[in-house]
């Protein structure tokens, strides 16, 4: 395509040398004026017209030319429908953008709000493993407290019982004496050979 381009070109050029070659008579009157209104002059006008316009002729019916002309208009077409297509993928992209912006808020407050729910369930869940650990600590503190008790209860009981005994054994220290030791000696011996029988 390039080469018929520069073909057609070079043949342009050439044809627009012959008519400046052709017209060179005519441009080169001394005194343009004068000729104009004679009929050389008016010859020459016709003669430049027609070979203008047979250039202009040519070039539109010149195979190339028309390529060229209907390979640019094809290019000219394609890049509007092109344009046309960008710009439509822009104002749906615009359109797009609107309603992301119009969803935006709506966006925000719900995060706002699921945070809130989330950050008020988490406070509950820590409040109600509080709970569940101040009920141990407070099970586990009566346990302790019923555990000293009852060591408490036994220690006071052998105290209370180690008291007693000797309490036992300062009363009967007392009130035993020579002829008390007999009499439970003979109580003793008797009990023995009777339970010997």
């Amino acid at each position: 395509m390039s080469r018929r381009l520069s073909r057609g070109l070079q043949e342009l050029g050439a044809l627009a040398m012959l008519v400046a070659f052709i017209a060179a008579p005519a441009l080169a009157a001394a005194n343009p004026q004068e000729e104009a209104g004679t009929t050389t002059g008016w010859i020459y006008r016709w003669i430049n017209f027609s070979i203008f316009a047979a250039l202009i002729v040519w070039g539109f019916t010149n195979k190339g030319t028309r390529g060229y002309f209907r390979n640019r208009r094809k290019g000219i077409s394609d890049a509007i429908a092109e344009s046309a297509r960008a710009r439509e993928e822009a104002v749906r992209q615009e359109r797009a953008a609107e309603q992301k912006m119009a969803s935006l808020d709506r966006e925000v407050a719900d995060l706002r709000s699921r945070a809130k729910q989330e950050s008020t369930a988490e406070a509950e869940r820590i409040r109600a493993l509080a709970r569940e650990e101040a009920k141990r600590i407070e099970q586990s503190a009566q346990m302790e407290i019923r555990a000293a008790e009852r060591a408490a209860q036994m220690q006071l009981k052998a105290i209370a019982a180690r008291m007693a005994v000797e309490r036992a054994e300062d009363l009967l220290r007392n009130r035993v004496n020579a002829q008390t030791e007999s009499t439970l000696f003979r109580g003793f011996v008797s009990a023995l050979e009777g339970s010997a029988n």
